[in-house]
């Protein structure tokens, strides 16, 4: 049998915690290993639990999500974790910024149980998660504070096809919006995605929709 995704839940409500950690728990194939209130007791939880993803919110005392992500997945960090950001976005002005520390993915807090558990697993198997609204809200409301990087969209080293699935991965389409935009199966988009990933040396669809707005790809 497959072992199950260890989960580290931190948010500063208890009453959302334990919420988050009842759903998660009651799934044969996950389990909750540890909960906390603030980032700092993330970290500390994290080096010693080891969990296979942390669901991070961003607001919280002693230390916010956005730098606990930082520090947890962050550039240069010697074993990465895998952070997926639950948070209420009309009141976290600042979480695009977690995105360039390293979070996997993002959620909204009045999203469906049976998203947050999507969500875990995607993370957990290593793929990057957005969801759609977050992006399309989110990123192209702080598409702004990206630097851009020197050099034309026509350096990217994609083919034509690829650079149409990152642009459309930036605008936040699912593999399945994308195919259907495309006229393409799923397989062949998850194809695509694998490749587009491969070739720019990106973690997961998180960093290539920064990638996509740092190098001029989209508007």
């Amino acid at each position: 049998m497959t072992a199950p995704v260890r989960v580290l839940v931190c948010d500063d409500q208890a009453l959302i915690r334990t919420g988050f950690a009842t759903i998660i728990d009651a799934q044969p194939d996950m389990e909750v290993v540890g909960e906390c209130g603030d980032g700092r007791a993330a970290i500390d939880l994290a080096e010693r639990l080891s969990p296979d993803v942390v669901v991070m919110d961003v607001r919280m005392p002693v230390l916010d999500g956005i730098e606990a992500t930082r520090l947890l997945a962050g550039t240069g960090v010697a074993n990465p974790a895998k952070v997926l950001v639950v948070t209420t976005f009309n009141l976290d002005e600042y979480v695009y910024e977690a995105l360039r520390a390293g979070a996997s993915g993002f959620l909204l807090k009045d999203a469906p149980p049976a998203q947050l558990l999507h969500g875990i697993r995607t993370v957990a198997t290593g793929w990057g998660l957005l969801a759609p609204e977050v992006t399309r809200r989110l990123v192209g409301r702080y598409a702004e504070r990206i630097r851009p990087v020197p050099g034309t969209p026509d350096d990217v080293p994609l083919s034509t096809r690829e650079l149409e699935v990152l642009r459309l991965i930036a605008d936040g389409l699912s593999n399945s919006e994308i195919a259907a935009t495309l006229v393409l199966s799923h397989e062949t988009v998850k194809t695509y995605v694998s490749r587009i990933l491969t070739k720019l040396d990106l973690r997961d669809r998180v960093q290539a929709v920064v990638y996509a707005y740092r190098h001029g790809l989209v508007a």
